[in-house]
């Protein structure tokens, strides 16, 4: 089989189908039988939904039709999983899968349930049939969709994955955090509603400091573990699709990092990403970060920790709810314009003014009967920034490639080998 995907599609208004290097773009994509991308936006009309007390950053929306154009790129298969899902509250996110569906679009790791949010998507295609998994590791915790009881209906939301984070310390820094928490009586609230039945204790050996928990070893370092019931349910998932489908992909959303650079790895998103494919995932298709992450063949199945953004319309906004400029000391009084501009300091920096928050990269994978991967290129692809606000956003293919060295360099710990031939990146493990 043959797959194309891409990284976060950031849209914040309907997109141009004929403008140079689109065609180029487009038949890259419909090389491949599943052809997947990131919907990085919410779909509904002006005043349709209101807007959510929080956002994944910026509170995104765009009207549904932009779901044709992407049709338009070749895809046929999203994901709606990520940060920014809710932007406008639950009926926002219904109205997004509801105008996806609409167009005959593939979409997973939302839905009405959690159980439906954990449910494969399938589709059909002349050499087989793909089941898509969607899942979250960076979401606000009421985004989380709730299961369902005899009685009482499931919750909207997303498939999340949850990560809890302790923060390892020396026994002298230990005694020390022990310490502030009893003088400052941080801990007193939590610790009357612990005693009145309403949470547990803490663990022997782990010390609170308000919303932080720590625990004792011999260096500073944060400990950070998977949900096990979250991963036991897109396990299941995943062994489910492999019983009706011929290929299985999971789409992850995820914004950690480890140390200051964005283009790391955390060791935690790798044991995800290999419990995944040891449950049975045929491939992991990673984006979140905004930029391009390492790839990985792992048992002969690809990961990709992140494609970067396919598309990005961050000065695209038109309209945006108050708690959006309340975040900046501003009210809607105030043209968009102008909040962007507070935000951006002046447009001199943020995700638009940073290049390699632009650059992506489009695989295209074959496999063989077994499922194992075959054959590997990537096309690099540039966001365009001062190309006229026609183009603002807008994929192309890069014409500076520079970028495919910091990612050979970032690839070649995981055993894959990246060199550019023709205009495209091919790989090599």
């Amino acid at each position: 089989m043959k797959f194309t995907a891409a990284g976060d599609a950031l849209c914040q208004r309907r997109l141009p189908q004929d403008y140079e290097g689109f065609a180029e773009i487009r038949d890259f994509i419909l090389k491949g039988d599943g052809r997947f991308f990131n919907l990085e936006t919410t779909l509904n009309y002006e005043g349709e939904v209101y807007a959510n007390q929080f956002s994944g950053g910026t509170w995104v929306r765009c009207t549904p039709e932009v779901a044709e154009d992407m049709l338009d790129y070749g895809f046929n298969m999203t994901n709606i999983n990520n940060n920014h899902a809710m932007d406008f509250a639950h009926e926002g996110m219904i109205k997004t899968i509801e105008y996806v569906e609409e167009m005959g679009i593939i979409q997973a790791g939302v839905g009405m349930n959690l159980h439906q949010a954990a449910a494969p998507a399938y589709l059909e295609t002349k050499n087989g049939r793909i089941a898509l998994i969607g899942i979250s590791t960076s979401f606000k915790p009421p985004m989380m969709a709730g299961e369902q009881s005899r009685r009482i209906p499931g919750r909207p939301g997303v498939n999340g994955v949850r990560i809890s984070q302790k923060l390892m310390v020396p026994e002298v820094a230990f005694k020390t955090v022990k310490e502030i928490g009893e003088k400052t009586h941080i801990n007193d609230p939590k610790n009357i509603t612990r005693a009145e039945g309403y949470f547990p204790w803490p663990e022997e050996g782990t010390a609170e400091l308000g919303e932080l928990n720590f625990v004792r070893g011999e260096e500073f370092k944060i400990v950070s573990e998977l949900n096990k019931a979250d991963l036991k349910r897109v396990t299941d998932s995943i062994r489910e699709a492999q019983m009706q489908a011929d290929y299985v992909m999971v789409s992850l959303h995820a914004h950690q990092i480890v140390g200051s650079d964005k283009h790391s790895v955390p060791a935690i998103l790798e044991e995800l990403c290999h419990a995944l494919i040891d449950a049975g995932a045929d491939a992991v298709v990673g984006h979140g970060p905004h930029l391009v992450r390492a790839i990985e063949v792992y048992r002969e199945k690809p990961i990709f920790y992140s494609l970067g953004d396919f598309l990005i319309q961050l000065y695209q906004l038109p309209i945006a709810p108050e708690d959006f400029y309340k975040n900046y000391g501003m009210n809607s009084d105030s043209a968009v314009i102008e909040l962007l501009k507070k935000r951006s300091r002046d447009f001199s920096c943020g995700l638009m003014e940073d290049p390699k928050m632009r650059e992506s990269i489009i695989p295209y994978w074959e496999t063989d009967e077994n499922k194992k991967l075959t054959k590997l290129v990537l096309m690099p692809v540039t966001a365009s920034l001062r190309e006229g606000k026609h183009l603002e956003g807008l994929p192309q293919p890069s014409k500076d490639t520079a970028f495919i060295e910091k990612l050979a360099d970032l690839s070649k710990p995981y055993g894959v080998n990246i060199k550019m031939e023709d205009g495209l990146a091919v790989c090599t493990w």
